[in-house]
C-alpha cells in the first residue's frame, strides 16, 4: 500500500503553512482568505489545538512568506489566494 504525500509536504515544514495548503487543495486550489482562516481554525479545533486571536495574522504571514506556494490569482488587491500552478 502506498501513502499519498502532498506535493508540498517536504517543502513546507511549517505546520500552519501545511494546513493552509491542505485547505486550499480541498477548496479546489483557491479560496478567499477569510474562508481559509475559518477552515484552518476548524482543522486545529478538530485536532484539539487552541485557536488564538492572532490566527488570521499568522495565516496572512504564511501566505506572504511562502509566495512560491501561494499566489493571488486576481492581483495583489484581491483577498483570494491559490496554490501556485503545479501544486493544486
Amino acid at each position: 500500500m502506498t501513502q499519498t504525500v502532498s506535493p508540498w509536504a517536504e517543502k513546507l515544514s511549517d505546520p500552519l503553512a501545511h494546513d493552509v495548503a491542505t485547505v486550499l487543495k480541498h477548496m479546489g486550489g483557491s479560496a478567499h482568505q477569510d474562508i481559509v482562516v475559518n477552515c484552518v481554525a476548524a482543522l486545529k479545533r478538530q485536532r484539539g489545538e487552541s485557536v488564538t486571536q492572532d490566527l488570521k495574522a499568522k495565516i496572512v504571514e504564511v501566505f506572504e512568506r511562502y509566495r512560491d506556494f501561494f499566489i493571488k490569482p486576481f492581483g495583489e488587491n484581491s483577498l483570494r489566494w491559490a496554490l501556485a500552478p503545479g501544486l493544486a
